[in-house]
């Protein structure tokens, strides 16, 4: 057996070892991911509510299902297409941080020189890239967001903290959802659990996928109710 087979055979038995142990005391794992979530998730809000508040309407409008839209299973899909690519993103940096944190130095143990030199590097490199790519995610995600809500407020005649508050109900459980992952990753970064990331990848995965249905459904035939309720114009 090679090096890179005998890194994944000790991944997949770590992985099982992580799940094993889990399943003793599942909400004693889930919870601390959950915190860590709405951590990141009302700070984002707080993000697109800033930005909201700064940056210039579109004249051009902007297009919301049962308001100026069609509502129905294909807007589910487009808002479930589009959060399962944020999830992916999420998930594949708990990937990542599974194959720099473990799987790269126990394959270093096994090498020489240079060879050696290049996993002992990567590891480290490789986490600091996905970190810079989630920080970017975020910033792209509160900019456009905040962008988007300012549009849509200016459309509705309303106030963008009344929009914002129209929005909590989907919103806060979507980015809950999203991002489950990125709080396991930043949880066992800590504890340098760099072992337990593809249990945690398929955990707050599987998770994940039920919350963005529902929320999806909310955001398509909830919050355009909600909207007639706060706008003057609708």
């Amino acid at each position: 057996m090679n090096t890179s087979e005998l890194a994944f055979v000790q991944g997949m038995d770590d992985t099982r070892a992580t799940l094993r142990r889990w399943h003793a005391a599942p909400l004693s794992v889930v919870r601390p991911w959950a915190l860590g979530a709405v951590g990141i998730a009302v700070a984002l809000l707080a993000a697109v509510w800033i930005v909201a508040h700064a940056v210039t309407p579109d004249p051009t409008g902007y297009v919301v299902a049962g308001v100026n839209a069609p509502a129905g299973l294909g807007a589910v899909g487009h808002v479930l297409f589009r959060n399962s690519l944020v999830l992916a993103l999420h998930s594949m940096a708990c990937v990542a941080g599974f194959i720099a944190g473990s799987s790269l130095p126990q394959q270093a143990e096994n090498h020489r020189g240079w060879w050696r030199t290049v996993h002992e590097k990567a590891g480290p490199a490789a986490i600091v890239f996905v970190a810079g790519a989630t920080t970017f995610s975020l910033c792209t995600q509160g900019y456009v967001l905040g962008s988007g809500a300012a549009t849509l407020a200016a459309q509705l005649h309303m106030s963008r903290t009344g929009l914002m508050v129209t929005l909590l109900p989907h919103a806060l459980l979507e980015l809950v959802a999203l991002f489950l992952p990125l709080a396991a990753w930043m949880l066992a970064s800590r504890r340098e659990a760099w072992n337990e990331l593809l249990a945690a990848t398929a955990v707050t995965t599987v998770v994940a996928v039920p919350m963005l249905v529902l929320a999806a459904n909310l955001e398509v035939f909830v919050w355009p109710r909600l909207l007639q309720l706060a706008s003057p114009v609708l």
